[in-house]
C-alpha cells in the first residue's frame, strides 16, 4: 500500500494559494491556505516544504494529526500545529519532509 502523503508535493499546493481546506475534527474548521514555503532537499521528490493555514479567531486546535479535505487535492491526514495569530485569525502550519 503506498503512502498517498509521498505523492503530494509543492506543486499540488501552490496553486491552491487563497483556497479553503476542510479540517475534519470536532469543531470542523475552514483552513485558508495563505503561504506554500519550499524547506531545502530531503528525500521527498520536489523537496520539503510548508502549507501555513488561517482559521477563525476563536480557540486554537492542539497540535496534532487531523484529516483534512480539498476538492482537488483529496482527503489526506496530516500533523498540523498552532503557531500564534496570523492574518486575522489562527495560525497553522503543516510541515512535509
Amino acid at each position: 500500500m503506498s503512502d498517498p502523503l509521498a505523492s503530494l508535493t509543492i506543486g499540488d499546493f501552490e496553486p491552491r494559494t487563497g483556497e479553503t481546506f476542510r479540517l475534519m475534527a470536532k469543531p470542523e474548521l475552514e483552513l485558508k491556505l495563505v503561504e506554500v514555503l519550499p524547506r531545502g532537499k530531503t528525500m521527498r521528490a520536489g523537496g520539503a516544504f510548508s502549507l501555513f493555514f488561517v482559521a477563525p479567531p476563536g480557540p486554537y486546535l492542539p497540535q496534532a494529526i487531523y484529516p483534512i479535505a480539498h476538492p482537488a487535492v483529496g482527503t489526506f491526514d496530516i500533523f498540523i500545529v498552532p503557531i500564534g495569530p496570523l492574518k486575522g485569525g489562527n495560525g497553522y502550519e503543516a510541515v512535509f519532509t
